[in-house]
């Protein structure tokens, strides 16, 4: 017997709905990581009843507890996501797994439960970021995933610019229930949301229009880069797609887990490694805007977040446009121009001192302009990886399976975010602190370098002149 066509099929299939229903998703993980994050301490002094000596050691215990869950679960649910037959299910129990941990943060009176709720955030965390980025893919195709993610990027940072600045002020205005009753509040709309999504492959069984523009090849900007041979030059490219090719007689670890075969191609190294510096960056400046502030402004925590409204304004502006400029030209031009604009303007930040008014719009003007080279390396990473793999998933269909294995890319480079995420704040904390702040983006400037160098040489295959040598 066959199924009913279900009501509002048209909207709830379509591009905009599943994209927006994406970005919600990777707002609320967002949003609910930087709205518990500043009231943590008090949490802990308050219910757990800690001394104020061990606060410290343990606030960055649920920290690490996090990030560890997030990097462990990432690869998993990957591998879950390709093998079932849709991507909504798990998608859901990842947003159960966030509303169990929300509550366990709302009324746990122990450090254990405290961990286990940290551990079930960041399970949530990878879930929603490897199995939303596949169906953003799965919705749009790479033609227009550049814009796409450069978009969601700009959304989600709001949720990352006021969760913490709406966590301090609600708590001091209405304590522990206000805050996460703006948590739940927002996970309601999240669960319709991801409960009204119908995927496009499942709204095909009613022969719904697809929507244009939705599949295609890497775009001639990016391809021209591997693909510079001429018209007349067909053995040249039949060799290239052949570089493609999986070699029979694989290992059961590579059987079961195919995107493993793809890690040895130079460009998904260099796109992960993109992510990992993008994230590194980001957590930077989390971890040592605020201190920064304090030092030379004389901040508190609600003026300190207010800050960064100058470093994420831009992202949220500039972030679409980006990604159209990787969808028309390729990653390369984007990643290169990007992590190079990030040196000067890195090092810049040394210039602010200790002052008044006129200091906090000097800094408050070189973090915009760290903000714009923020928006411009947003979408590379996740772009080129995208790129890559889906060659060899053209090139090897039946060696990857039915969906691909894009949720286990995706679950890598969620792991690699992550990681940077958890290492950033430890660098550069560690290097403010011997160094200073000055010299620490300094260092980090060069890193910067060092990438946009890599990409020059791998993002969208190497240029001409180094192929003949």
């Amino acid at each position: 017997m066959a199924k009913s066509k279900p009501k509002g099929l048209a909207w709830r299939s379509s591009t905009l709905f599943i994209v927006s229903t994406v970005g919600i998703g990777l707002f609320t993980d967002l949003f609910l990581y930087g709205l518990v994050v500043p009231i943590l301490p008090f949490i802990l002094q308050d219910r757990v009843n800690l001394p104020k000596d061990q606060v410290q050691g343990h606030v960055s215990a649920l920290l690490a507890a996090y990030a560890g869950a997030s990097v462990l679960f990432s690869p998993p649910a990957g591998i879950i996501a390709d093998r079932v037959a849709t991507r909504q299910a798990p998608f859901l129990i990842g947003l159960l797994a966030l509303l169990g941990a929300t509550i366990m943060l709302s009324l746990g009176q122990s450090v254990p439960v405290l961990i286990v709720a940290r551990i079930l955030q960041g399970t949530s965390a990878a879930v929603v970021w490897t199995i939303g980025l596949a169906l953003v893919l799965d919705t749009v195709g790479p033609n227009n995933l550049g814009k796409t993610i450069g978009s969601i990027f700009g959304f989600i940072s709001i949720g990352e610019l006021a969760a913490p600045v709406l966590g301090g002020v609600v708590y001091k205005k209405a304590g522990y229930p206000g805050v996460f009753g703006m948590a739940f509040a927002i996970l309601a709309i999240d669960f319709i949301m991801r409960l009204m999504l119908i995927e496009k492959k499942v709204a095909a069984q009613w022969d719904v229009a697809e929507e244009p523009g939705e599949d295609g090849e890497e775009p001639e900007g990016n391809a021209g880069e591997e693909e510079d041979a001429n018209e007349e030059e067909p053995l040249l490219r039949k060799k290239e797609e052949d570089n493609y090719k999986v070699p029979k007689g694989q290992n059961k670890v590579v059987k079961g887990y195919p995107i493993l075969f793809c890690l040895k191609d130079p460009r998904l190294l260099t796109a992960l490694l993109l992510a990992f510096n993008q994230a590194t960056l980001l957590a930077a400046f989390d971890a040592t805007i605020p201190t920064e502030a304090e030092q030379l402004f004389g901040f508190d925590s609600l003026k300190s977040g207010l800050l960064f409204i100058a470093l994420v304004l831009p992202y949220l502006l500039l972030g679409p446009v980006a990604g159209w400029m990787v969808d028309r030209y390729g990653p390369k031009p984007a990643a290169v121009l990007g992590f190079g604009y990030l040196v000067p303007v890195l090092i810049l930040l040394r210039l602010a001192r200790s002052g008044g008014t006129s200091q906090v719009v000097i800094f408050c003007v070189l973090l915009s302009l760290n903000g714009i080279g923020l928006a411009v390396i947003g979408s590379p990473s996740v772009v080129e990886a995208s790129y890559v793999v889906q060659r060899y998933d053209k090139a090897n269909p039946e060696f990857f399976g039915k969906q691909g294995p894009y949720a286990q890319l995706y679950g890598i480079n969620s792991m690699v975010f992550s990681l940077g995420l958890t290492l950033g704040p430890l660098i550069s904390g560690g290097l403010r602190e011997s160094i200073g702040y000055g010299n620490m983006n300094a260092v980090i400037a060069m890193l910067c370098l060092v990438t946009s160098l890599l990409s020059f040489i791998f993002v969208g295959g190497k240029p001409k002149a180094l192929r003949r040598r």
